[in-house]
């Protein structure tokens, strides 16, 4: 029997998130103070664990709005407490993105909460709930880029600016692959209620395949040059120039040496 207590429970920001949270909070202000003996440390924890956070913001819009949508069961399955743990797929939505910032510089996709998609009708609802989760990193990146296009850097230290504008560029890049419309991301999420039924039958077998397809493709040099040149013209146009970015992920991968340049502007 579900009781009011079980489902406030169930909707309890979770104490693994608060955890995340604080030593996002905590490294943040390493990264202004300079407190750190090794900014590059700090860098790297207060990005990883800042993209972490979106990466739980964005896994929670989705089961909010496939919650209102009409999915009662998602509150059971502990998604609205922001548990990344609570994940069907923890290497998915957490493990692997986490990865392909350290070694790539990239924002992998993530997206692991099961949604029982029979409860929700109407396809605009579920097209809703395929695009809540990219639009909350469209979101964070507006967040991030906010001192930029407000030319409001005057007192930011350049550590904590490097870092703010890696961490744009990530959540441009995870959201732009995920509206991308492939199968298996939320892009094809989108656009499947809109398609025929024999064309989503045919589609489907695909749907396991479509993420590593588009790292497939993006491994094409010409592709891969205009995809981040595509990166770099979106955060020019929210006043991130590609240097700081550059700045920021050298920063961040600090078990290599520092860029000459980078470091001149971070002893200012």
């Amino acid at each position: 029997m579900t009781t009011a207590a079980s489902r406030h429970s169930d909707r309890r920001v979770s104490p693994v998130f608060l955890g995340i949270a604080a030593v996002m909070a905590v490294t943040a202000w390493a990264v202004w103070t300079g407190f750190s003996a090794s900014p590059g440390l700090a860098v790297f924890l207060f990005v990883t664990s800042a993209w972490i956070v979106s990466l739980c913001l964005h896994e929670y819009a989705h089961a909010r709005t496939a919650l209102h949508g009409g999915d009662i069961t998602i509150g059971a399955k502990g998604y609205l407490t922001l548990n990344p743990l609570k994940y069907t797929h923890a290497l998915l939505s957490i493990v692997l993105p986490v990865v392909f910032v350290v070694l790539g510089g990239i924002g992998l996709p993530g997206g692991a909460v099961f949604i029982e998609r029979d409860r929700i009708r109407g396809r605009w609802k579920h097209s809703l709930v395929s695009a809540a989760g990219p639009l909350t990193n469209v979101l964070f990146a507006v967040v991030c880029t906010a001192p930029f296009w407000l030319d409001a850097l005057d007192g930011v230290p350049y550590g904590f600016r490097f870092a703010l504008a890696f961490l744009a560029l990530l959540q441009v890049t995870a959201a732009i692959l995920n509206f991308l419309p492939v199968p298996g991301l939320d892009g094809y999420g989108v656009v499947e209620p809109w398609l025929s039924h024999r064309i989503r039958r045919q589609i489907e077998p695909f749907a396991p395949f479509g993420l590593l397809a588009v790292f497939v493709v993006l491994f094409i040099p010409e592709v891969n040059q205009a995809f981040f040149e595509a990166i770099d013209t979106v955060l020019r146009g929210l006043g991130i120039h590609e240097a700081e970015t550059y700045c920021g992920q050298d920063l961040y991968r600090f078990w290599q040496e520092q860029n000459p340049d980078c470091e001149e502007l971070l002893s200012r």
